[in-house]
Order: C-alpha cells, then sequence, then structure tokens
C-alpha cells in the first residue's frame, strides 16, 4: 500500500530549494493544483521545472513564477503567461524551449531508462548549434537526452491504494510519462478506492511508478473562456 498523506503541505515537505520537478498538466488542464499551491505556501525556490508551459499569471505554475521561485524552465510553450515573457525578456528566469513532441519522447525516454535518441525535430534551426548530428538512411538527426527529475507532481482522476492511477480523458496528457520520470512521484487525485476495486485495463499508470497519494478538491480553472454572443 502507498502512504496516502493528509495534507498538501505534508506532501510537498521533501522538496528542497534547488530541486528538479516535473509537473503534468497541459495549459491548465490536468495540472496538481494543490501541489503547486502547497508549494508557494512552502516558499521552495530555485527550483528547475519540467513542464509543458507555464501557466497562466494567476494560477498553476504561474503563482511559482509569480513568486520568483523557478530558476529554469523547461518546457515547449510560453504561452499567455504575461510574467513569464516579462521574466525571459528580462533574463530573470533561464529557458529551455523544446518542440513539443521531443519535450514528450525526452521524458518518456527518462522514464523508460533510455538515456538519448535522435530526432530529425530541431535539424537546421538554432536548437541544433552544439548539438551532435547523425545520418541515418540519407537524412539528418540530432542527439536529445532523456528528462528525469527528483519529484514528479501528477494529477489523476482516480486512484487505489496500491498508486495505480486513472486519468480523466485529456487530463491525462504528460501525467502518465512524467509518473515514470521522477525519482520520487506524488500523485494528487480526486476519487481514492480500494486496492482491486479499479479495472486493470483501465488503469494508466501502474502504482510502481507512486510513492505518495493525497486526495483534493479542484477548482479546474479553465485558461481562457470563449463564449458565443
Amino acid at each position: 500500500m502507498k502512504p496516502v498523506i493528509s495534507s498538501f503541505q505534508e506532501a510537498v515537505k521533501d522538496i528542497q530549494d534547488g530541486s528538479v520537478l516535473m509537473v503534468g498538466g497541459f495549459g491548465l488542464v490536468g495540472i496538481p493544483e494543490n501541489l503547486i499551491l502547497a508549494l508557494v505556501e512552502k516558499g521552495t525556490k530555485d527550483l528547475t521545472v519540467i513542464s509543458n508551459n507555464c501557466g497562466v499569471d494567476d494560477w498553476g505554475l504561474g503563482l511559482l513564477l509569480k513568486n520568483k521561485q523557478i530558476k529554469k524552465m523547461v518546457g515547449s510553450y510560453v504561452g499567455e503567461n504575461k510574467e513569464f515573457e516579462r521574466q525571459v525578456l528580462s533574463g530573470e528566469i533561464e529557458v529551455e524551449l523544446i518542440p513539443q513532441g521531443t519535450l514528450a519522447e525526452r521524458i518518456r525516454a527518462g522514464g523508460a531508462g533510455i538515456p538519448a535518441f535522435y530526432t530529425p525535430a530541431g535539424v537546421g534551426t538554432p536548437l541544433a548549434e552544439g548539438r551532435e548530428i547523425r545520418s541515418f538512411g540519407g537524412k539528418e538527426y540530432m542527439l536529445e537526452t532523456g528528462l528525469q527529475a527528483d519529484f514528479s507532481l501528477v494529477r489523476a482522476a482516480k486512484a487505489d491504494r496500491m498508486g495505480n492511477l486513472i486519468y480523466h480523458k485529456t487530463a491525462r496528457n504528460f501525467n502518465p510519462m512524467m509518473a515514470a520520470a521522477g525519482k520520487v512521484t506524488i500523485a494528487e487525485v480526486e476519487e481514492l478506492e480500494e486496492a482491486g476495486c479499479l479495472v486493470a485495463d483501465a488503469i494508466h499508470t501502474p502504482g510502481i511508478y507512486v510513492q505518495s497519494l493525497i486526495v483534493g478538491v479542484q477548482e479546474k480553472r479553465i485558461e481562457r473562456l470563449t463564449v458565443a454572443n
């Protein structure tokens, strides 16, 4: 059985200054919002965060950004976060922008124990400067390394006490691969079931990748609300 932690503050207590974090989600969909809020409250700083993007100005990873808790951001999208844009342009934060498919594959490779792989994405662009390039079948590819993290913070719709996770539709996004690529994975879940209650074929992340669980209610904010006139 996996530990079920009673408070979000307790869940993040071992995340220290300078840690490397993977944080699940795409925009505001599937983010572990309560774990992020606990990190904001804790004030952990000099973080390297690996995530698709950096939330919005007033929610998600944008809150850590606003508090100057992120030293380096590794992602694929600056998005609509004005504070992120400001910090990038002023040189206050280090940013590594990676094509989205390459980011996903680097995380997957890290979780699978694959140290590096070749990809055509980025060849012939500034991303390839100083990188190892090889030709396969007459086409050029560049070397990319796998990504791992000290902690992975993920969100799931359901879990059982063995740590098996089920995600809800598009909220799956980066969460499963990040769960596998973290040395310690903390899963924020909406529903917790007893062991054996989940349908085995529906499980997306096996419990072997999860070290602790916490149950919490989420706001599930919408990144951009569009309505008809």
